[in-house]
């Protein structure tokens, strides 16, 4: 299981050291998803209010710092991005899943990395919620070889967005920025506007 993307270094990083770095890098991601507040499930929750939008923001910077960042290290030749590993889509199982995911996070105010961050915080709804995420997982496994032929019905394969719309990467991530910032703003017009009403009443 390859634990880093594919940087063209010189030399070999022994699985020890990627297990370290893994879990270094896990133990940081929790420690800022904590002091950012998002252990909270009061806090996540006025997103779908619209009277908190910084989940919002927060992953969509995340996914635009993540698209910037490999294409300047595959720019500079430091990532090989042809190698990355990328997740197959397919199309009417992953719609499901995410209907099921955004109504579990409607639900219960956490997402699974959130869940982790209020359990090793002492919340007890992030128990809960971490403890239906596993059962779903087992649940799922175990019903993962009856429903192959269900969900491999709508494969696409393992492709990305520049190659689904045919575009360089470079372009692409351009335009994502440039709709980052866009919703950016949007997204503060909307929260000023319902934050106001929610304290008018």
């Amino acid at each position: 299981m390859e634990l880093m993307a594919p940087f063209q270094f010189n030399y070999e990083l022994s699985e020890t050291l990627l297990l370290l770095f893994a879990l270094l890098t896990g133990i940081a991601f929790g420690m800022f998803l904590e002091k950012a507040g998002f252990g909270n499930a009061r806090k996540l929750v006025q997103q779908f209010y619209f009277t908190d939008m910084a989940m919002f923001k927060v992953l969509f910077s995340a996914i635009v710092t993540a698209m910037l960042g490999i294409y300047w290290l595959s720019y500079f030749g430091v990532l090989d991005i042809t190698q990355i590993y990328i997740n197959a889509t397919f199309i009417w199982p992953q719609i499901i899943g995410g209907l099921i995911f955004g109504f579990g996070f409607v639900l219960s105010g956490l997402c699974p990395g959130t869940s982790c961050v209020a359990v090793f915080t002492g919340k007890l709804d992030g128990l809960a919620v971490f403890a239906g995420m596993f059962t779903g997982l087992f649940l799922y496994a175990e019903m993962e070889p009856k429903l192959k032929g269900a969900i491999s019905y709508s494969s696409i394969g393992d492709i990305s967005l520049y190659e689904l719309f045919h575009m360089e990467y470079g372009v692409l991530t351009f335009l994502i920025a440039a709709i980052a910032l866009v919703a950016f703003w949007i997204a503060g017009r909307v929260e000023e506007r319902f934050s106001n009403k929610a304290l008018k009443h």
